[in-house]
């Protein structure tokens, strides 16, 4: 027998994230240096993260010999008040909201379970069911990138055990309506999972729709508007009974103590938190009126630029021989082969992403 016959079939049959390029990578690549590169294809916050996040990482350092709070507790109640939801229908995780993931699908999925999944969409949706033995049921997105909310229904069986929404959707931008919403949790059986990464840059929220129905999970991050990607913090916002059965199936000691600490003190900066919406407002608005191709409507942090009739591989080679990273979205399943993701920078590098889709 060969050693990889001892990998479960369901991880074999699994594509390989795709992450966004690095620095050092491109660097290295196309003999540039690296400090005239700009990297907008992970949307990330490229102000950084809360000078309160790094003070209390900084002030907590010296503890990092002992274990935290097995259920991120001092993170629940930072999180509680910044969403005006009560700790018993919270759950930190980590890794990010990806952590979060990974915890409902070994709670719910076993070989057989179908996970709905609207796209083009986040693919780790599709990654974590697979993983615990799940087979993901695809619902492509109307031309618009809407969700379609009949098929939607419709593709949901007696084995559907989640269904796969993204709010403000990774990488289109847009947001669903409350009406939306509100049609699938009343008319389905399964889970609704409801990815809000991007809300901080949004114009409406669903968390308050958790008091109403006992099949909507609200995921968060404070990887994009907090500025906190490399402390994989996430959390998730669910009914009381759900959070019950989650923390049997989580891994505990899974938010670290530093992060704990950052991610705490990073809900409570409301002044670091403005000026980062306010740098993505501004940023969007102009890279809409300026980057000479298509570019949709957003509501997170990122737009989202059409090429075609040429393609995004092209056009991002172009901009990476200028230090300029964004995302190929081809990678993204029913994204198609012209669309390209582009993180909000700040002004000076808003400006270098249209002089260099300019001159394609």
């Amino acid at each position: 027998m060969a050693r990889s016959d001892l990998i479960k079939p369901e991880i074999r049959s699994i594509a390989p994230y795709v992450p966004g390029k690095s620095i050092e990578e491109i660097a290295k690549k196309y003999c540039l240096s690296a400090d005239k590169i700009i990297k907008l294809g992970s949307n990330e916050n490229v102000l950084g993260p809360s000078p309160k996040a790094l003070e209390a990482m900084v002030g907590h350092a010296q503890d990092i010999n002992i274990y935290p709070s097995a259920d991120a507790g001092e993170l629940v109640s930072a999180i509680s008040k910044y969403v005006g939801m009560p700790e018993d229908m919270i759950v930190g995780s980590g890794p990010g909201m990806d952590g979060l993931l990974d915890g409902l699908m070994r709670l719910l999925i076993s070989p057989g379970s179908e996970v709905v999944i609207s796209t083009p969409t986040f693919s780790y949706y599709e990654l974590s069911a697979r993983a615990n033995g799940g087979t993901p049921v695809f619902v492509r997105r109307n031309d618009d990138f809407s969700i379609d909310v009949d098929s939607l229904k419709d593709a949901v069986t007696d084995a559907t055990k989640m269904m796969f929404i993204c709010s403000p959707n990774n990488p289109s931008g847009n947001s669903m309506s409350e009406t939306e919403l509100r049609s699938l949790v009343e008319n389905v059986s399964c889970l609704v999972f409801v990815d809000e990464a991007y809300v901080e840059f949004a114009d409406r929220t669903f968390v308050s729709l958790v008091n109403e129905y006992d099949n909507l999970i609200i995921g968060r991050t404070l990887s994009k508007a907090f500025g906190l990607a490399g402390l994989r913090i996430g959390y998730g916002i669910m009914p009381a009974w759900l959070k019950v059965e989650y923390m049997k199936a989580g891994t505990p000691f899974n938010v670290s103590s530093v992060a704990l600490v950052a991610g705490s003190a990073a809900l409570s900066d409301e002044e670091h938190l403005k000026r980062s919406q306010e740098m993505v407002r501004e940023g969007r608005k102009y890279l809409m009126d300026y980057i000479p191709f298509t570019v949709y409507d957003s509501q997170a942090n990122f737009v989202l630029v059409d090429v075609s009739p040429v393609k995004a591989k092209d056009v991002c080679e172009h901009l990476l021989r200028q230090g300029i990273i964004v995302r190929d979205c081809t990678s993204f399943r029913d994204a198609g082969e012209s669309l390209i993701r582009v993180t909000i920078g700040t002004a000076e590098q808003n400006k270098k992403v249209v002089n260099g889709f300019s001159s394609f």
